[in-house]
């Protein structure tokens, strides 16, 4: 061979290009990144391009070390890699393991072939070892949609991508592992998760509590029991020490438990969080969610520079208890407001815009003024003024998108000194799924899942009444001058109690019984001008 020949030679051996995928979470969504290669000759040089971040910036740095403390030797060239598509902004860590990847592919340590339909993430240490990133199995998820086969991820995250059928996921310790386990010298096992044992497992996650530790309250339990049939946000309105904390914290204990569908909903949701932990695994009961009350408007419908899921989207498929309403700000509590009437948030920023599934039972307590005892007038000193002034820091439209809300009266002391034998969770429970296979059945083929989700449209259908009871509705609307949101939402409840009892169709009955539990007596928001 000639000189010539041997620099072309040199020069085709040095000038390589590969390329790999990847992926970017933004809010709970994930967007699928191309991690390009170019090494070619010419004075060393390491460089990143494609719309990055600070953080994919530092990957460089992060990637030239891995490399080196992983035991691979890169002769000096000139590299660059480019992130496209150029016009979406790529944030966080989780492209460092296909930029090595791309990287000593281009070097020749692995053939191009072995990463074509492989998705790869996870964050590089110093050391070369791959640290966990959020939002796993919203990537796999999306790997799945766009026909890739294999998903290359931390070892720490496989249990979550395992989680998705017809996509094989492998969790990897270490860049070197990694790149034996490319080249067929080292055997990586495909993660595997067994849904049957999950689902198994999630009444034991359950705290021990139950429904049967509250003496008396009978209305309150009653009230809950229709709230958890038909998945209606509830407020529960009564003096200190009466049960109000102690009721909702075992709402979960008789909601049914969740489908493998509604559990991967929301764990994608925790996995982009990050709250998802491999010592748990997927999340199997339904969310229970109580922020305090100095939680921000943000804490709770999400947000950030890169929006991450809020309180609202962690309580998906669950229950949001808020105890002390009226001490949320107010712009904590009219955040709510469009969530409870879509079922879903829209967060604009000015890197993206994101939105999360915002399909939760609101639950919240409040006292009736400002000590807590009114009407009891031995106890309470406030004035009627004072009290407009507590309860009117809930306003209208947001109590128009409640559904019931419930009066709790102090605990009589017969209740606690000749405790009668108390429903269990269980008894009621069965109650509950009965009353939901009743709405499975109802609707079948259509977006709806509960009572509580029917649109105003819809209501005339699914919830047909006779001419006594439509008499009955007019008087009522006219007697508390409801409005027609109010209007559908008593007719919605009436359906729950009537699913309760069985019935195909709503009597008078169901719709008194929904009135009493969604039109609170004058003395909390009437224009009252004294107590009692």
């Amino acid at each position: 061979m000639d000189f010539k020949g041997f620099v072309y030679l040199l020069q085709e051996r040095s000038e390589m290009f590969c390329k790999t995928t990847s992926a970017v979470l933004i809010g709970m969504s994930s967007e699928m990144i191309t991690v390009e290669t170019d090494v070619s000759g010419g004075l060393p040089y390491f460089d990143m391009v494609g719309y990055l971040s600070a953080e994919v910036k530092e990957a460089k740095e992060r990637v030239r070390t891995a490399v080196r403390n992983a035991g691979f030797k890169l002769e000096p060239r000139r590299v660059i890699v480019n992130l496209s598509p150029a016009d979406v902004r790529k944030s966080g860590t989780m492209c460092d393991l296909a930029i090595a990847a791309a990287v000593l592919c281009a070097y020749g340590f692995i053939a191009q072939d072995k990463l074509n339909d492989v998705l790869l993430i996870g964050e590089l240490s110093l050391d070369g070892s791959v640290r966990s990133v959020n939002g796993v199995l919203s990537v796999v998820l999306m790997a799945r949609k766009l026909g890739i086969s294999k998903c290359i991820v931390p070892s720490v995250n496989a249990f979550e991508g395992a989680a998705v059928d017809d996509i094989e996921v492998y969790g990897i310790h270490t860049l070197k592992e990694l790149i034996g386990f490319l080249n067929g010298s080292c055997y990586v096992e495909a993660a595997y998760t067994d849904k049957e044992a999950l689902l198994d497992q999630s009444g034991k996650r359950m705290p021990k509590i139950d429904f049967s530790d509250i003496s008396g309250q009978r209305t309150m339990k009653r009230g809950l029991e229709i709230a958890a049939a038909g998945m209606h946000h509830t407020m529960l309105i009564g003096p200190p020490g009466a049960g109000k904390s102690m009721a909702a914290r075992r709402l979960p204990t008789i909601l049914p438990g969740m489908t493998w569908d509604e559990c991967l909903e929301v764990s994608e949701i925790y996995s982009a969080a990050g709250l998802l932990k491999a010592s748990e695994g997927l999340i199997t009961s339904r969310p229970f969610r109580s922020p305090h009350h100095t939680a921000s408007d943000v804490a709770l419908a999400g947000g950030g520079r890169v929006p991450k899921p809020g309180e609202i989207s962690l309580a998906h498929r669950g229950v949001l208890f808020l105890d002390e309403l009226t001490e949320f700000s107010s712009a904590a509590m009219e955040v709510m407001r469009q969530p409870i009437e879509t079922g879903k948030i829209m967060i604009n920023r000015l890197q993206a815009m994101c939105e999360f599934p915002a399909g939760f039972m609101l639950v919240a307590a409040i006292n009736p003024c400002r000590c807590g005892y009114y009407p009891d007038v031995k106890k309470c000193h406030c004035t009627p003024l004072q009290i407009r002034r507590y309860i009117g820091r809930i306003s209208q439209p947001l109590m128009d998108r409640i559904d019931l809300n419930i009066e709790v009266l102090p605990v009589r002391i017969d209740a606690l000194q000749e405790p009668s034998e108390e429903e269990s969770s269980g008894e009621i429970l069965k109650r509950v799924e009965k009353a939901r296979r009743i709405q499975d059945e109802r609707y079948e083929g259509t977006n709806y899942r509960y009572n509580s989700q029917l649109h105003d449209r819809d209501v005339e259908f699914y919830c047909t009444i006779g001419r006594a009871e439509r008499e009955l509705m007019r008087r009522i609307y006219e007697k508390y001058d409801l409005s027609a949101r109010s209007y559908h939402k008593i007719l919605k409840v009436a359906r729950t109690i009537a699913d309760l009892s069985g019935h195909s169709t709503i009597s008078t009955e169901d719709i008194s019984e929904a009135v009493f539990y969604k039109c609170l007596d004058g003395r909390y928001w009437g224009n009252n001008d004294g107590k009692g």
